[in-house]
């Protein structure tokens, strides 16, 4: 798995490379399928405080690729949306990619 972290505007620090990653040990522990995953950081230059700091991964599986962004006040807040949301999207593709040991009506009636 390729794992690659950066950001705009804004210097990853060490402990925040090391945040990111513990949060992301949850979703590869739910699906080890995972090709690529690519982690932006960014800081935007809005007048206004709220939504400042964005969060948005790419993350590339097996026939997909998933991408979620967020935007919160606080980066870590942030990135734990963003989690939260790329989790669920896993997991959503996780059932469907499954097999789920279904025998079609047609081999039924064929057996």
């Amino acid at each position: 798995m390729n794992l690659t972290i950066s950001g705009h505007h804004l210097e990853v620090t060490p402990s925040i490379r090391e945040y990111v990653l513990t949060k992301l040990d949850r979703v590869t522990r739910h699906f080890d399928q995972v090709v690529d995953i690519a982690v932006l950081l960014t800081v935007e230059k809005q007048k206004e405080k709220d939504r400042r700091q964005r969060a948005e991964v790419n993350l590339h599986v097996k026939g997909r690729d998933i991408f979620v962004e967020t935007a919160h006040e606080d980066l870590y807040a942030a990135i734990d949306e963003l989690v939260d949301k790329l989790d669920r999207q896993v997991c959503r593709h996780k059932s469907r990619v499954q097999d789920h040991h279904h025998v079609s009506q047609k081999r039924e009636m064929l057996n």
